[in-house]
């Protein structure tokens, strides 16, 4: 897909294949493209130019809104907060495609709530004002109406946002047993490196709306292209307690703090 903004290309045709129990993880700068790619997937962005292909037979752009949402959900960075609801009714709203006409129930709706208030762990919240909540609850209310709509194909744009180190680990781990215990395919656009690393099985990374590197986590963050995308030196390694690739951007103060330790250890050698 191309993407354009008042006639200027801001995505340049960039491929992603979301595949079923796979997590593929966005990363790049800020303005590299990420969020806007992950939008056009969702078809809330439109597109210059672009294919769209939900499994071998389906063409996503010819899906209207209704169906298109039975195999696509996105939670977005911000969503409003709303106001005279319980966070019971917010998760119902992920129901929604499958609303028959003139007001007919949704015969799955109670056990899909349920389901997706404890998956995210807000089961006891269920009958309290959403307009109540911290930010970091209502993210996860947010992500239970997703989950809710049951789609094969689930868009994470920031989902770490507002949340605090704990609830960043659960939600990430959230995020594995979906693809891995549900067989969902899971884009997420992550700024945090060593998240990215920790979670995907793929990586797409991105600088300038253009894909420079696509593949496993090992494969695409190089200390040399982060550096080179990033502008900044990014050193790699492997964390010796999970195994799992760790980044570590050095600034200049860090490099200062480095030649002092040095000069440090060199005057008690000596």
């Amino acid at each position: 897909m191309t993407v354009s903004y008042d006639g200027v290309d801001v995505v340049h045709e960039a491929s992603v294949a979301l595949r079923p129990g796979e997590v593929t993880v966005l990363v790049g700068p800020n303005g590299s493209g990420k969020s806007t790619l992950l939008r056009t997937i969702a078809r809330l962005q439109p597109a210059r130019h672009a294919t769209l292909r939900i499994d071998a037979d389906t063409d996503g752009l010819t899906l209207t809104t209704r169906e298109f949402a039975r195999h696509v959900a996105l939670l977005t960075q911000s969503r409003p907060t709303p106001s005279g609801l319980t966070v019971r009714d917010v998760v119902e709203f992920g129901r929604y495609p499958y609303r028959g006409r003139f007001g007919r129930p949704d015969p799955h709706a109670s056990a899909a709530i349920d389901r997706a208030l404890a998956l995210t762990g807000v089961t006891e919240l269920a009958d309290r004002s959403a307009d109540r909540l911290s930010g970091g609850q209502l993210q996860r209310v947010w992500l239970a109406g997703c989950l809710a709509q049951e789609t094969g194909v689930l868009l994470l744009d920031e989902p770490t946002t507002y949340l605090d180190l704990r609830y960043q680990v659960e939600l990430l781990d959230l995020v594995r047993d979906l693809a891995d215990d549900h067989h969902i395919a899971v884009g997420v656009v992550l700024h945090d490196l060593d998240q990215a690393a920790a979670v995907a099985d793929r990586i797409t990374l991105l600088e300038a709306g253009r894909i420079v590197a696509d593949g496993s986590p090992e494969d695409v963050l190089t200390p040399e292209r982060l550096t080179a995308v990033y502008g900044i030196r990014i050193d790699v390694d492997t964390d010796p307690l999970t195994g799992r690739l760790r980044t570590r951007p050095i600034g200049r103060h860090h490099a200062r703090h480095t030649r002092h330790t040095r000069t440090e250890r060199l005057g008690t050698t000596s």
